[in-house]
């Protein structure tokens, strides 16, 4: 996987996130409802290619779409252009996209050039399939985060959260890109798993950017606390093991 080693880079990303450290009813996501439809691989010819097709076949609960060539990302299906994608994200990752839903050889994604909450429609033709069962599930109220294969529980940690005023949407994102910043003492420590959610809350005058993530920090007495502009730091173990099992495009669910 292709990461970005420089600092700059993370910055850009996730400077909603940084800033001086200080110290409603829970839902339950439908992630089974959400779960978008699986990939119909198209007939072949021959009983050969059939077997190569089925071994080739993407599994998981939740598809994915890795982007393969520029094209266009749009409001519905052969809608207005709301951006232009390319095979690589802005900063340097493959681009995979968490797909939501399928029609007509187009498909919902989860994408960074939209707003939270809303989706775009990319053309399947320009994207080759894919798919994961593994999925993060944070919980604002109780700072936790859940890393998930399907229902199955692989860890759990603890997470700062955005603090009063500036506190972490909500909503359903996607790990957009997987950074390394090549110094522990970066105020974003190790790495991060950048989102394509953007923070609504950012402070007058904030000079960076909006982009959420999940990040390491050299400041480990914030985990498990509201201490951050809207990102969720964990411990950096935690991260490293976040940055080897989850893959680009799986879901992330911050629920209340």
């Amino acid at each position: 996987m292709r990461t970005c080693g420089a600092i700059a880079a993370v910055c850009l990303v996730v400077a909603g996130c940084g800033g001086d450290d200080v110290p409603a009813p829970k839902t339950e996501p439908e992630v089974a409802r959400d779960q978008p439809a699986a990939f119909t691989p198209s007939p072949s010819p021959s009983a050969d290619h059939r077997d190569r097709d089925k071994a080739a076949e993407p599994r998981g609960r939740f598809v994915t779409a890795r982007v393969i060539r520029r094209t266009t990302l749009r409001v519905s299906p052969g809608g207005r252009v709301v951006a232009r994608v390319g095979r690589r994200t802005e900063f340097g990752s493959i681009r995979v996209l968490s797909v939501t839903a399928q029609r007509d050889g187009w498909l919902r994604v989860t994408a960074s050039e939209r707003e939270n909450g809303r989706h775009g429609w990319i053309r399947a033709s320009a994207t080759r399939p894919g798919a994961t069962d593994v999925w993060i599930r944070v919980d604002r109220s109780e700072r936790q985060l859940t890393l998930k294969r399907g229902k199955r529980v692989l860890r759990r940690l603890p997470v700062a959260v955005g603090r009063p005023g500036t506190e972490t949407p909500l909503g359903r994102f996607a790990v957009t890109d997987l950074l390394k910043t090549g110094s522990d003492d970066s105020p974003y420590g190790c790495c991060a798993l950048a989102l394509s959610g953007h923070q609504t809350k950012l402070l007058p005058g904030w000079p960076g950017g909006d982009r959420l993530a999940i990040h390491a920090t050299p400041n480990p007495e914030t985990v498990g606390q509201e201490a951050s502009l809207g990102c969720m730091r964990a411990y950096t173990h935690d991260i490293q093991v976040l940055m080897r099992r989850v893959p680009l495009g799986a879901p992330v669910v911050v629920v209340a």
